[in-house]
């Protein structure tokens, strides 16, 4: 079992209360009766994040649709796990998901996990997403700091030269400065 496997175990048995259902869930290597349980009404959360979660990093699709409305969940924990599912989907479906809701104003409160997984990914989407993100966090007294960190850090990684202006702007933003320095000088590595 891998780590974040192992991790998201212990995290839902607690959840489940180690009820007998989630040991079945969690025990099983039948595809079917995981994608069963994925779309069977009344199914509680926990069960819906592992079995979603041991499909996707199967790599079996059917667990997209759950994955990515967990990816923009409330709880960061469940938005982790299903950022990395999402990672070792190979969806070609993701990057445009992930871009969508990272770039979601009414859901900025959320996008972390997204902005990482589209800096993960380097798809195409990546980069307009991260710097239109990150233009929205440039407003004064915008409460949403670790997003706009994880955008300019994120652009850093990319080595994209069009996020050039919007890391030169997050300059002026004590908060945002070093970590734009930081993603400047990558840059410009990027570009020798």
């Amino acid at each position: 079992m891998d780590e974040a496997l192992r991790s998201l175990t212990e995290r839902l048995r607690t959840e489940a209360g180690a009820s007998a259902a989630f040991e079945r869930l969690a025990r099983t290597e039948d595809r079917e009766v995981l994608a069963a349980a994925l779309t069977e009404p009344g199914q509680p959360l926990w069960a819906r994040e592992l079995v979603a979660f041991r499909l996707g990093t199967a790599g079996d699709r059917r667990a997209f649709e759950a994955l990515v409305l967990l990816l923009n969940h409330r709880d960061p924990q469940r938005c982790a796990s299903a950022a990395d599912a999402l990672a070792r989907l190979g969806d070609p479906r993701t990057a445009r998901a992930a871009a969508a809701l990272a770039t979601n104003e009414l859901r900025v409160a959320y996008a972390l996990q997204p902005v990482r997984l589209l800096v993960r990914l380097r798809a195409p989407e990546a980069v307009p997403a991260l710097i239109t993100t990150l233009e929205r966090r440039l407003r004064p007294h915008d409460p949403y700091r670790k997003v706009a960190l994880a955008c300019a850090e994120g652009l850093g990684v990319l080595g994209d030269a069009r996020a050039r202006g919007v890391l030169n702007e997050a300059l002026a933003h004590p908060a945002l400065a070093e970590t734009a320095v930081h993603a400047l000088a990558r840059l410009t590595e990027a570009q020798v």
